[in-house]
């Protein structure tokens, strides 16, 4: 009980050091994220190890950079696009995405809580501008009508961009190749309205912006105090490296910069149908020659047309953001606001299946030219640095302090909760990130509070990762396949990841890596003393993340319909615990209005005080209006593979609940949950397009003994209510076992 007790005190104390100091006023937030920009491409980022490689100029990022914080070690959740920015939008690493993993590309995103709804639930405007391709459409297509995961029905007030996510792969949507035969067009779409054919000759990177700057002002001039959310997704630089048509305008801000001028066929102001696809960044055009032509020799040329056009790209995407810096000063709304850069993956070596045309090239560029993957070994698809480890800079005057460049290790889904903080309201207990707030205000302890924290990737891509003559020799000849990361703190050693890949089975070992002293991975430290063991990380594996019931029906209409994330390890039984126990759960409860389940201690820090043991959560009548926690563990009588949960809550309209076993998600009635009625463990019971009615066939594997276990119930304004938990063993000798109420002798603390 007392390293228990220990355990439950420590992790609030973490819990209140990850809540930063919200502004007083909710601050505005811009998300931008580039697409396949990889670590190095940053200026500040480019190998100085490597004298002599060209650098790309990105003056107004390294500016962002130097005036606000760093984030030298962010991680993306996946190093591909969809699952990425699943995971971004909806604060949860890949080992709890229920719909969108693997290349699940145009999936319908699950129908729960995302970064949009909740700071549209905060009281902010919310607008998605750019690509989204997670939208669930047909793969290439789809329409507001077909969509059942449309940005505008994922919290997002205002969508305007790409929804699918090949026609995302173009720069010129009205010049380019169709990508959508659904609509036969590269669909761009105004609200519901779809505009490709008014959009001659606008570079995306420019339409983008150019929309976004329009959105703000109407936004402030409707509401100057409103806050507002805008998540601007740019297509830049992925694809057919497709370059602009004419110099950036210059100025930036209200006056300058790109401009919305809305009418058809002169969109923006840089929009030319005669020069589409044409202009080279003058720093570049004569850049480089003697290094390709060494380097390359009889390729030289080809190389420094792809090389020219991808450094034109990013530094388009640079001064873009010098244009949004100044409409936010002009707007004078620069104060109270914060900007968070970032990629979704690391670079690409591919052209973006878009063919070429006479005087407009489609070439892949290659990641090596610029050491794009920086001081790392690996590019997108791979989950060693360099295919997850992206550029990240946050910037906000006022708001986060300015000049830090910090090595804490941090990944996409700590955006659901530093931005939930930022607007002063609980993260969702879906979430599995922490608040970066503490860590952006350079508040001290914020990094020790961020320890007993775990980093997590899996993806799976066949084949061998690319090879590039950079790498570290024991990159040579190493496979992709079913490839697994965590990244956690110790005592000894400090923060450490432990990678595997090509995994066969459950039981394969981890390398560990030290990726702060050795960026390029090379020193495997898993037999040094002070690392953990193989069955400590293995154990910690399955306590992170679960097995679904995924379901891919092969008549669907969508070549990628979601759930493609069969693992080896699903059906590995989840290792007990060890710990002196006594009988109940700690319960702790509050009266507070929320609009989630949420994570208890992102609570305001005077509602987080201890309560009595309690014997059963069924037995505790829960008041109106309430929040409560239970927390201990749950003593499981048998091994089983299949073990199945249920939870009921009384029929009180906003009741809600959510449980967790140990990190990793057990039950979700929080989001579309009806009170009354029974949710499982079952995955994709909130989707529309993958439905499929709760069977609960896979089950959790459990092995017999002690299972760390958080409930958190909210109960609705009405009337007070109760909770019903019951489990089953699942089929046994043949025969299906009984569904029965947990006895409260299986709860202990």
């Amino acid at each position: 009980m007392k390293s228990f007790m220990k355990y439950v005190l420590g992790m609030a104390m973490s819990c209140a050091l990850a809540m930063g100091a919200a502004p007083a006023n909710k601050p505005n937030i811009i998300l931008v994220l580039v697409d396949d920009m990889g670590w190095g491409d940053l200026g500040l980022n480019q190998a100085a190890e490597h004298a002599g490689t060209p650098k790309i100029d990105t003056p107004n990022l390294n500016h962002l950079a130097r005036e606000g914080v760093q984030l030298l070690r962010h991680y993306t959740s996946a190093p591909v696009c969809a699952p990425a920015r699943a995971s971004l939008f909806t604060g949860v690493h890949q080992g709890h995405a229920e719909v969108i993993r693997n290349n699940s590309f145009d999936a319908a995103l699950e129908n729960s809580h995302t970064v949009a709804s909740v700071l549209k639930a905060a009281g902010y405007s919310t607008a998605l501008i750019g690509k989204w391709g997670i939208g669930g459409g047909r793969e290439s297509g789809g329409t507001p009508a077909t969509c059942p995961a449309w940005p505008t029905k994922r919290g997002f007030d205002y969508f305007f961009g790409y929804n699918n996510h090949l026609a995302g792969h173009r720069h010129y949507p009205k010049e380019e190749s169709n990508a959508d035969p659904e609509t036969h067009r590269n669909a761009i779409w105004d609200g519901d309205e779809m505009i490709t054919d008014q959009l001659d000759g606008c570079y995306c990177t420019d339409l983008f912006t150019a929309r976004a700057k329009k959105w703000i002002v109407d936004q402030k001039t409707a509401d100057k105090d409103k806050p507002f959310f805008l998540a601007l997704t740019y297509v830049a630089p992925h694809a057919r490296l497709g370059i602009p048509g004419a110099a950036y305008p210059a100025g930036g801000g209200l006056k300058g910069g790109v401009q919305w001028l809305g009418t058809p066929s002169k969109m923006i102001n840089t929009a030319d149908a005669a020069t589409w696809d044409t202009y080279i960044h003058p720093q570049y055009r004569e850049a480089w020659a003697d290094y390709a032509k060494k380097r390359y020799g009889n390729n030289a040329e080809h190389k420094l047309m792809t090389a020219r056009r991808h450094a034109s790209m990013i530094t388009r995407v640079d001064e873009a953001m010098g244009d949004l810096v100044q409409l936010c000063k002009d707007l004078q709304i620069d104060k109270n606001t914060v900007i968070i850069f970032t990629s979704d993956n690391g670079a690409h070596d591919e052209p973006g299946a878009v063919g070429g045309f006479a005087g407009h090239p489609a070439p892949a560029q290659d990641p090596s030219f610029f050491r794009s993957y920086g001081n790392h070994d690996g590019i997108k698809r791979d989950v060693w640095d360099g295919g997850l480890r992206v550029p990240c800079v946050v910037y906000g005057p006022g708001i986060v302090k300015g000049g830090l460049a910090d090595q804490t290790p941090t990944q996409f889904q700590d955006w659901m909760a530093t931005l939930a903080d930022l607007a002063n309201v609980p993260q969702p207990m879906r979430c599995d990130g922490v608040s970066l707030l503490p860590l952006l205000q350079g508040e001290a302890g914020a990094e020790q509070g961020m320890r007993d924290r775990v980093l997590y990737a899996e993806y799976f891509f066949p084949g061998g990762m690319a090879q590039y003559g950079d790498y570290a020799a024991n990159k040579k000849g190493k496979q992709r396949g079913e490839q697994q990361v965590l990244m956690f703190h110790t005592d000894a050693k400090g923060w450490l990841k432990a990678i595997r890949t090509g995994i066969k089975t459950a039981q394969e070992d981890f390398e560990v890596y030290d990726t702060a002293a050795d960026p390029h991975e090379t020193q495997n430290l898993a037999a040094q003393p002070g690392v953990p063991t193989q069955d400590w990380m293995r154990s910690l594996a399955l306590y992170n993340r679960r097995a679904y019931d995924y379901h891919r029906d092969p008549n669907a209409p969508r070549r990628n319909n979601g759930c493609g994330g069969f693992r080896s390890y699903d059906m590995t039984l989840v290792p007990a615990q060890t710990a002196t126990v006594t009988p109940g759960l700690l319960m702790r409860s509050c009266k507070t209005a929320v609009d989630w389940v949420p994570a208890y201690n992102s609570l305001p820090a005077e509602l987080t005080t201890m309560a009595p043991v309690i014997a059963q959560p069924g037995e505790t009548l829960l008041p109106a209006g309430s929040v409560t926690e239970f927390r201990g563990y749950l003593n499981v009588p048998q091994d089983g593979n299949h073990w199945h949960f249920y939870l009921t809550l009384d029929d009180v309209p906003g009741s809600k609940a959510f449980v967790k076993m140990h990190k990793f998600h057990l039950i979700d009635a929080d989001s579309n949950y009806m009170p009354g009625a029974t949710a499982t463990e079952s995955a994709a019971a909130n989707t529309v397009e993958l439905d499929v009615a709760k069977t609960g066939k896979k089950g959790i594997p459990l092995k017999a003994g002690l299972h760390e276990i958080t409930i958190t119930v909210v109960q609705g304004t009405s009337a007070p209510g109760r909770i019903k938990l019951e489990w089953n063993r699942g089929p046994h000798d043949g025969k299906q076992t009984p569904r029965e109420p947990i006895p409260a002798s299986a709860f202990v603390h």
